[in-house]
C-alpha cells in the first residue's frame, strides 16, 4: 500500500542540496582539495615561468648571439635587442659580409628554471674544492637572525606582557614605542656601524630595532585579549599582581603568543636583508649582491629560493609544533 504524501505548507520552498564543491561559498574544501590547491599554488607560477623561458613566441625580446659573423662588437653568448640584431643582419648582407646568427632569448636577469635548479644543486652539493659559498653565506645569516631575535624577544616579550597586563605600564611605555616603530630601522645603519663596528653587530642591531618595538605592541595587544572573567576568578582565589600575571595571564596567552612570535620571526628575515646591506662582506645578501654584480642571476634565484624554502618550511614546522604544544587551541579554532 502506497504511503500517503505528507502535505507541504503553502508557500514552502523545496530545499536544495548544499553545494560541496571546491568553490562553494562559505564552505571550506575537503582535505584532499586543500592539498591539491596547495600544490597547484606552487605549480602554476612554475608553469608560467617555464612557459616564458622555453616558448619563444611568448616573450623572448632579445637575441643570444651564437655566431657574431663579421659584426665587430658582437660576441658569442652576448644578448642583443631584436631590432638591433635585425639591423646588423641587413647591414652585413648589404655589405657582402657574414651576417650574425642567434636564437631568441630572454634578458639575462630571467634564467630558465633548469639553470636555477642546477645552481641550487651546486650550492647544496658543491663539487670538492669548488662550488659557490651560498650555504656558508646562508648559515652566517641564520646566526644573525638567531641572536637578533633572541635579544629582541628576551626584552620585548616580558615588556609586552607587562604593558598588556598593567595599564599604567602600557601608558608609560607604548606612546614612545608607537613613535619609535615608525622610524625606519635602516636609518640607524650608519650609527650602528659607528658604535658597533663593521662586522655583525650593526646587522644584529638593525634586526633588533626592526622587530623589538613591533613585538612589544603586538604582545601587549595579545595580552589585553585575556578574558576578564578569568582574571576575576583568579583574583577571587587570591591571585594578585605578578603572581596573577605568571600563573593566569601568561598561560592564557601562550598559544597566541607563540603565533605572534612565528609572524615576527618572518619580519626578522625581512629586516635581515636590509641590515646586511650596511657595511657587509658576508651573509646571504652579500652573496646575492655579488652574484648579481657579475650577472650570475641563476645563483641569485637559487639564494632567494633557499630563503623561501627555509622560511616556509620552518614556519610549517613551527605551526605543527604549536598544534602539538597547544592542542586545545587547535581544536577550538
Amino acid at each position: 500500500m502506497a504511503e500517503a504524501a505528507i502535505p507541504q505548507p503553502a508557500g514552502a520552498r523545496k530545499s536544495r542540496p548544499v553545494s560541496a564543491g571546491w568553490f562553494a561559498v562559505g564552505r571550506a574544501p575537503s582535505p584532499r582539495a586543500r592539498l591539491i590547491l596547495g600544490v597547484l599554488s606552487f605549480l602554476l607560477p612554475l608553469a608560467i615561468w617555464s612557459a616564458v623561458s622555453y616558448l619563444p613566441f611568448l616573450w623572448h625580446p632579445l637575441i643570444e648571439i651564437t655566431d657574431p659573423g663579421d659584426v665587430a662588437y658582437f660576441e658569442k653568448g652576448m644578448r642583443a635587442p631584436g631590432d638591433a640584431f635585425a639591423a646588423e643582419v641587413e647591414a652585413a648582407k648589404a655589405g657582402g659580409q657574414a651576417p650574425p646568427q642567434g636564437v631568441p632569448a630572454n634578458p639575462v636577469y630571467l634564467p630558465a628554471p633548469h639553470e636555477v635548479a642546477v645552481a641550487l644543486w651546486k650550492a647544496v652539493f658543491p663539487a670538492e674544492g669548488g662550488g659557490t659559498s651560498l650555504l656558508g653565506a646562508f648559515w652566517h645569516s641564520v646566526q644573525i637572525i638567531f641572536w637578533a631575535f633572541l635579544i629582541s624577544s628576551a626584552v620585548g616579550v616580558p615588556l609586552g606582557v607587562l604593558c598588556g597586563a598593567y595599564s599604567s605600564i602600557g601608558r608609560l611605555t607604548e606612546p614612545f614605542v608607537e613613535f619609535f616603530r615608525y622610524l625606519p630601522a635602516p636609518a640607524f645603519g650608519a650609527l650602528a656601524v659607528a658604535v658597533l663596528g663593521i662586522y655583525d653587530g650593526p646587522k644584529i642591531a638593525i634586526v633588533v630595532i626592526g622587530t623589538f618595538f613591533q613585538q612589544v605592541l603586538i604582545i601587549a595587544a595579545t595580552t589585553r585579549r585575556v578574558e576578564y572573567a578569568l582574571l576575576e576568578a583568579a583574583q577571587t582565589l587570591g591571585a594578585r599582581n605578578l603572581r596573577l600575571v605568571r600563573r593566569v595571564v601568561v598561560p592564557a596567552i601562550l598559544p597566541d603568543l607563540y603565533n605572534d612570535q612565528r609572524i615576527l620571526l618572518g619580519w626578522a628575515w625581512t629586516y635581515l636583508i636590509v641590515a646586511e646591506l650596511v657595511g657587509t662582506s658576508s651573509g646571504i645578501t652579500f652573496f646575492i649582491t655579488q652574484q648579481a654584480r657579475y650577472q650570475h642571476f641563476e645563483n641569485v634565484y637559487a639564494a632567494i629560493l633557499i630563503l623561501g624554502v627555509v622560511g616556509f618550511g620552518s614556519d610549517l614546522l613551527l605551526a605543527r609544533l604549536g598544534r602539538w604544544l597547544f592542542p586545545w587551541k587547535a581544536t577550538s579554532a
